[in-house]
């Protein structure tokens, strides 16, 4: 008798939660989850997650950039408890933000529209002396004096993690918590991931699924101060679960905010806060790439479909490094 290939088998109670014919994806798959990991979704009542090569289903991933989703679901909060408003100068908050240049906001910073690079400069250093930690040797002030230094006005669309790491220690702040790595995991307990049941956050606990690096590394990658951009850690259940509180409006309506800028790239047809935005059906989603890791997690608003793929193994050095989004959209109905 031969045995089926798990992906395969994988692919298919996936597929069949989300009633789609999924048999094109098998290759992309396969090639994703060869070294393991979880791939799940949820429609309504139903829901499949499965663990692949050896990866259990609740096992716990570090998130890398999906952490922005949850980021500007706190600032959200925020926003519904009359702490913040999306518009308003960050600056107006005081304190440590009081020297930024007036026209951030948290919109600007959730939606990479502040005029921000990628990374405060020094990063292309670190990058180097701190391979898996590159941001370790900057403060929090440092943070907000880049954002302050580089910051530029014309709602322009250029991707930065230095943007969501600022408005992560932003609204730590707005909390009347301290704008650090500590008030931001204080801030998002508190406001977002307690109140929706979710046991996301900077400390993992569980089945924690080592990395796959470089050379067989296992070593989990450090934002420091920018961990509201990238540090969370959490498993595919409450992924999952988090998507629902968006369908249902539990987390807040931000995400049907969607903005249309310049210099969008050809994937996306819109940005919402914390999520990229594709296809006719508006599909929000959001990708993630760690050291070695990868995540994506994206739902369908019409329909409420929601899909979550975690990964061990770092984006490819060759090949198809947007095969999460390829296989996220497709699995969503926004392949085209």
């Amino acid at each position: 008798m031969f045995r089926r290939d798990p992906t395969t088998q994988a692919l298919e109670q996936v597929a069949g939660v989300l009633g789609v014919d999924a048999r094109t994806l098998r290759p992309l798959t396969r090639s994703l989850y060869r070294r393991g990991g979880v791939l799940g979704a949820a429609l309504g009542s139903q829901r499949a997650m499965v663990g692949l090569g050896g990866v259990p289903a609740n096992g716990v991933f570090e998130l890398a950039s999906v952490t922005k989703s949850f980021t500007a679901a706190l600032a959200e909060a925020l926003v519904q408890g009359g702490r913040l408003t999306w518009d308003a100068p960050l600056a107006a908050l005081g304190g440590p933000l009081r020297t930024l240049p007036r026209f951030l906001t948290a919109r600007s910073l959730a939606t990479h529209t502040a005029g921000l690079p990628v990374h405060p400069a020094r990063v292309a250093l670190t990058t180097f002396t701190h391979f898996h930690d590159p941001y370790a040797p900057l403060s929090a002030r440092d943070v907000l004096g880049s954002a302050r230094r580089w910051a530029r006005p014309g709602g322009r669309f250029g991707y930065s993690n230095l943007g969501v790491g600022t408005l992560a220690l932003a609204v730590a702040y707005a909390t009347s918590e301290s704008a650090d790595t500590e008030g931001y995991a204080r801030a998002l307990r508190t406001w977002v991931t307690a109140p929706l049941h979710l046991k996301v956050s900077a400390d993992p606990s569980g089945v924690l699924v080592a990395p796959s690096g470089l050379l067989g590394s296992r070593a989990f990658t450090g934002f420091g101060p920018l961990v509201g951009a990238g540090g969370l850690y959490g498993a595919a259940g409450d992924l999952l679960d988090f998507v629902q509180a968006h369908v249902d409006e539990r987390a807040g309506g931000h995400w049907k905010d969607v903005q249309r800028p310049a210099g969008l790239p050809p994937l996306l047809s819109g940005v919402a806060p914390g999520w990229f935005v594709s296809g006719s059906g508006d599909v929000r989603w959001h990708d993630g790439v760690a050291r070695g890791t990868r995540t994506g997690l994206g739902f369908h608003p019409a329909s409420g479909a929601a899909v979550v793929v975690l990964l061990r193994g770092g984006a490819p050095l060759v090949g198809l490094r947007g095969a999460v989004p390829a296989l996220l959209l497709a699995l969503l109905g926004a392949g085209g």
